[in-house]
């Protein structure tokens, strides 16, 4: 008998693609996602990588062919929450395959030096990587590294 698929989870985050890859990002109300998400697209387009927003601020999440997949709800898509300003335009994909889960955690709840972990999101297990929030500069070559991007090759 066919198992029923289960409806998305809608969870808070923002999501990006960087290359073939998509990038998860969570934490609480003023982390820092947005920023984060912002900082890594403005890194990779300076650098020639195709990067684009999935979604900002909420996001519909589920397996797929045990694979974690976002997908943006069509009345925020390429909409970007800037800080001090009202949703932005940006051009975005409407959904995409997770390969990395960034969790922005305070500063103290962060291991200086982490093993590899996953945990699941929607049902679905996925590489996690815990980084200090309101961080973007120390985030950033930590999650280029983790997806062995230029220049961790």
């Amino acid at each position: 008998m066919h198992d029923p698929v289960a409806p998305p989870e809608n969870i808070h985050g923002t999501a990006i693609l960087i290359g073939e890859r998509g990038v998860l990002i969570t934490g609480p109300s003023g982390a820092g996602k947005t920023t984060l998400a912002l900082t890594l697209l403005d890194h990779c387009r300076a650098r020639g990588l195709f990067s684009r927003l999935i979604g900002d601020d909420r996001l519909l999440a589920a397996a797929s062919a045990g694979r974690l997949v976002c997908r943006v709800p069509a009345t925020i898509a390429g909409l970007a929450e800037v800080p001090g300003f009202m949703p932005r335009p940006l051009p975005f994909e409407p959904g995409g395959v997770i390969d990395l889960h960034v969790s922005l955690v305070p500063k103290a709840e962060m291991a200086r030096f982490q093993e590899e972990i996953s945990a699941p999101v929607a049902g679905c297990p996925v590489p996690r990587i815990d980084l200090a929030e309101r961080n973007a500069a120390t985030a950033l070559p930590a999650v280029m590294a983790r997806l062995s991007i230029a220049p961790f090759l």
